[in-house]
C-alpha cells in the first residue's frame, strides 16, 4: 500500500521551496575580490528553517528544489546545480534531524542549525577544491587560495545563516505545527 503525501505537506515545501529560491536569488550581496565574485545570500536561512519547521526530508525536498531552480535559472550555477541541490537538502535534512530530537527545544534547534550549516560549508568546499585541483588542474597555491576565499565568505554566511534561522524556527515552528495538526 503506497503512502500518499498530504496536500498540505506539498503546498508547504513548495512554499519553502520558493522561499529558499526567493531568498537566495534576491537577498543577496556581491563582493568582488581579486580572484572571483563571492556572494553573501540568505538562502541558507531558508534552507535550514526548512529544516527546522518541515522536519528532515520534507525541509531536505525544500531546500534542495529551491535551490536547484536558483541554480537552473542563473547561467554561473547551471553545472553545479545537482551538487546544490544535494548539498543543500543535507543541510536541512541533517538540520531537521537534530531539531527534531531532544530537549531544550533552543538548543537543539542552535545545535542543528550549526550542524547543518557545518556540513555545507565542507562540502562546498570540498567540492570546491577538487573541481579546482584536480578537475581544473590549478596550481595548489591558487586552489588554497581560492578555497580560502570561498571558506571566509561561506563560514559568514553560516553565522549569519544560524543567527537567523533559530529565532526564526522558534518563532514559526508552533505555527507550523498547528497547521499540520489541524488540516488548514
Amino acid at each position: 500500500m503506497k503512502k500518499k503525501i498530504p496536500l498540505r505537506e506539498i503546498a508547504l515545501i513548495s512554499v519553502m521551496s520558493a522561499a529558499v529560491y526567493a531568498t537566495s536569488a534576491f537577498l543577496q550581496i556581491s563582493i568582488p575580490t581579486p580572484i572571483t565574485a563571492t556572494r553573501l545570500h540568505m538562502g541558507n536561512v531558508m534552507c535550514l528553517l526548512s529544516g527546522m519547521l518541515l522536519g528532515a526530508w520534507q525541509g531536505g525536498l525544500a531546500a534542495g528544489i529551491g535551490s536547484i531552480f536558483f541554480d537552473l535559472t542563473n547561467p554561473a550555477y547551471v553545472s553545479s546545480a545537482p551538487f546544490t541541490f544535494l548539498f543543500k537538502f543535507l543541510m536541512a535534512w541533517l538540520c531537521g534531524k537534530i531539531t527534531a530530537k531532544s530537549r531544550p527545544k533552543q538548543n537543539r534547534f542552535l545545535l542543528g542549525a550549526t550542524s547543518g550549516s557545518v556540513l555545507y560549508v565542507t562540502l562546498y568546499l570540498s567540492k570546491n577544491f577538487i573541481t579546482h585541483r584536480f578537475v581544473l588542474r590549478l596550481p595548489l597555491s591558487a586552489v588554497w587560495l581560492t578555497t580560502s576565499q570561498k571558506a571566509i565568505v561561506s563560514c559568514i554566511n553560516a553565522v549569519i545563516a544560524v543567527c537567523v534561522a533559530v529565532p526564526l524556527g522558534l518563532s514559526l515552528q508552533p505555527i507550523v505545527r498547528r497547521l499540520y495538526r489541524s488540516g488548514r
